[in-house]
């Protein structure tokens, strides 16, 4: 296959400089010429996730934003065969809690997944083209499961009709696989359900349930039932969670126990029912789990030798580890993704390094020295020297010390005029209860190769520090985020790495609002940008999805007694306090942050002549998919910085527009 002309080039680009050293350019920081083109970003890069494995098959999702942004299920045949089994212009995936996962299952050679678009929900049995099992036009279905002796498949269904928008009901059903079957109910009532899984005899199913006002990362409990011959739910009982805890991923072993990940102690670990008693498995301060946004995560898998490989995260690292006899023992393969997957005597992950794209790899027995590559979710062409790594950093907060990822500006073929110090753009990540890490990003190095420095701040309120880290953003949301941003940020200019006087804070969604909260209580950033960002917290409370409907309660306070706290730290009422220009982008289609959010916030700030710029996408939700919204919000931000500092940054096809911005003399 011939590569596209932009991706030759760069990676002539990359070969370059092994053998004599060309002079570097000389170029203030900004206008930098880098590797990382908007071509690369938009028609190249692919997003890697939710690897499976049955028998000597892998697969995997991947996103792409050259085919419209939908996402297509592949398969890596024993053979080394890698092909598309779900065609144009399907796009699987789910859209269950808005944020779905969990789209798809092998077993046995069959394959169930979700259409995205329309929710409904196709099989696809020994090579046959995709056929459709549910067409019910109001329901979404994620987390599958076979139940293959009984000739079907469970699900959790999200039902809509003749529901309120903002309360669809949750259940766990069983949908026949032959023509011709009735859906069944087997579980219903909590709020929220997730992962039925059937243990090997098919006698038993177990879940997980919560309810309002609970998030899951706050408090699940675990359930465990018989199934009759006919498949029907008997004698369930709660398993384990009656005391809080956050539990996910329930996975029953060959021998009928049944492990899983609590964070009892303080911090995510494994756990096993066996014989009706609940016992640890090497219990860390790290985390083995993770919070539930996504159905089907995984930080754990079974070997054939009685291990356990798990992933576990340490200071917002992410790496793999053998758990075998109260013990754990790191395994050399890097960083992934999530938990490895068993596959014949070796492993299956997705790579996630800090200086290359993430890929699908291979490693064929466990005392392998390398794995394969079998797919990359990016052409390797940013030259070694030109990546900026993630260094790990702790700095002062209230009440200890908040943790974040710093890359200086790097690129190998430039450099800043001596005296100059580098803008610094501060990423604030998205849930809250989310978190950042330093395996490679190109978005990253979109900045960093042009001559800014990023910090990726995991601030009070991420996950991977332990349960107490998490529960420092309860009812100080848009006060501990935002300090533990601006920590980051002064302590950088404090070391002399940065400008302070050229400071940028960016975020999406939850990292928006986190965003506005800083421009609108603090002098200290002189531009934003915020994507899908939270503007009223009133308008979030009252007009989002159901699974975030009470998300607040804990991260503000309780309506309406807390009506007053939602006014005081929503950005919107404080406009008059910005003293500087901002940028909102937006998806039309966006259920999770209505556009109604950014329309409010950017008819403040015109009214009042601050220099605002807004930019809205047809068929774009919560979260850019298309390449065309990834390629107008990568240049039109990047120009925007340039307008507010002072610098034109080459090759942009396209100028932003900012309303009310006044024009630089000279």
């Amino acid at each position: 296959m011939r590569l596209p002309s932009f991706i030759r080039a760069a990676c002539e680009l990359a070969r370059r400089g092994t053998g004599q050293r060309m002079t570097r350019t000389v170029a203030p920081y900004g206008t930098w010429v880098s590797p990382v083109s908007v071509e690369l970003m938009t028609q190249a890069a692919i997003g890697l996730g939710s690897l499976s494995v049955e028998g000597q098959d892998l697969y995997w999702l991947e996103a792409r934003p050259s085919e419209s942004g939908r996402t297509v299920l592949c398969r890596r045949r024993a053979n080394g065969e890698i092909d598309d089994i779900t065609p144009a212009p399907i796009n699987a995936g789910s859209r269950v809690h808005e944020y779905g996962g969990g789209a798809y299952a092998v077993a046995a050679g069959l394959v169930v997944f979700s259409e995205r678009t329309d929710g409904s929900v196709w099989v696809i049995e020994a090579d046959r083209p995709p056929r459709r099992i549910v067409t019910t036009e109001g329901c979404r279905y994620a987390d599958f499961e076979f139940d293959l002796p009984r000739r079907r498949v469970l699900a959790v269904r999200e039902d809509h009709r003749d529901r309120p928008p903002t309360d669809p009901k949750a259940t766990i059903v069983a949908m026949p696989l032959d023509p011709g079957g009735t859906e069944a109910i087997l579980v219903e009532g909590p709020d929220f359900l997730s992962s039925p899984r059937l243990s090997p005899d098919g006698g038993r199913l177990c879940w997980i349930a919560w309810n309002h006002p609970a998030m899951p990362w706050d408090g699940t409990q675990l359930f465990v039932a018989g199934l009759t011959k006919d498949g029907a739910i008997e004698s369930a009982r709660i398993a384990a969670g009656e005391t809080p805890q956050a539990i996910v991923q329930p996975e029953w072993a060959a021998d009928g126990a049944l492990y899983f990940c609590s964070d009892q102690t303080g911090w995510w670990n494994l756990y096993v029912l066996r014989d009706g008693k609940i016992e640890p498995l090497a219990p860390v301060e790290a985390e083995i789990g993770g919070p539930h946004w996504v159905f089907r995560k995984r930080y754990y898998d079974f070997l054939p030798d009685g291990r356990i490989v798990a992933a576990i995260v340490r200071n917002g690292i992410r790496s793999a580890a053998a758990v075998v006899d109260g013990k754990i023992t790191p395994l050399d393969i890097g960083q992934v993704q999530e938990c490895p997957r068993r596959f014949g005597d070796g492993l299956a992950y997705i790579a996630t390094p800090p200086a290359a794209p993430p890929s699908v790899c291979v490693l064929p027995r466990m005392s392998a020295a390398a794995p394969s590559i079998i797919r990359s979710a990016a052409p390797a062409v940013v030259p070694q020297d030109s990546i900026s790594l993630g260094e790990p950093i702790e700095f002062p907060a209230r009440g200890g010390v908040a943790h974040a990822f710093w890359y200086p500006p790097k690129n190998r073929d430039t450099k800043a005029p001596a005296g100059e110090l580098p803008p610094l753009v501060v990423l604030s990540h998205g849930g809250p209860t989310s978190m950042t890490t330093n395996s490679f990003s190109l978005g990253i190095q979109w900045w960093t190769t042009r001559g800014f420095g990023v910090v990726d701040v995991n601030y009070g309120g991420s996950t991977g520090f332990g349960r107490a880290y998490r529960e420092r953003l309860y009812g100080r949301w848009g006060v501990v985020d935002v300090e533990d941003c601006a920590a980051a940020a002064k302590h950088l200019a404090g070391d002399g790495l940065i400008d302070g006087a050229r400071l940028v804070i960016r975020g999406g969604s939850a990292g928006g609002f986190t965003t506005l909260a800083a421009l609108t209580s603090l002098d200290l950033f002189k531009a934003g940008a915020s994507f899908y960002g939270v503007g009223d917290l009133m308008l979030l409370a009252k007009d989002t999805h159901k699974f975030e409907s009470r998300y607040l309660d804990r991260l503000i306070g309780p309506l309406p007694q807390a009506q007053a706290l939602y006014s005081e730290r929503s950005p919107v009422n404080h406009v008059g306090r910005l003293a500087c220009p901002v940028i909102f982008f937006q998806g039309e289609d966006d259920k999770t942050v209505p556009p109604n959010q950014a329309q409010t916030m950017v008819a403040a700030m015109t009214a009042r002549g601050l220099p605002v710029a807004y930019y809205s996408f047809a068929g774009e939700g919560h979260g850019f998919r298309k390449a065309e919204t990834l390629r107008r919000a990568l240049e039109l931000e990047l120009d925007f910085y340039g307008r507010v500092f002072g610098f034109t940054p080459p090759g942009l096809s396209e100028r932003v527009d900012i309303v009310n911005m006044p024009v630089r003399e000279g």
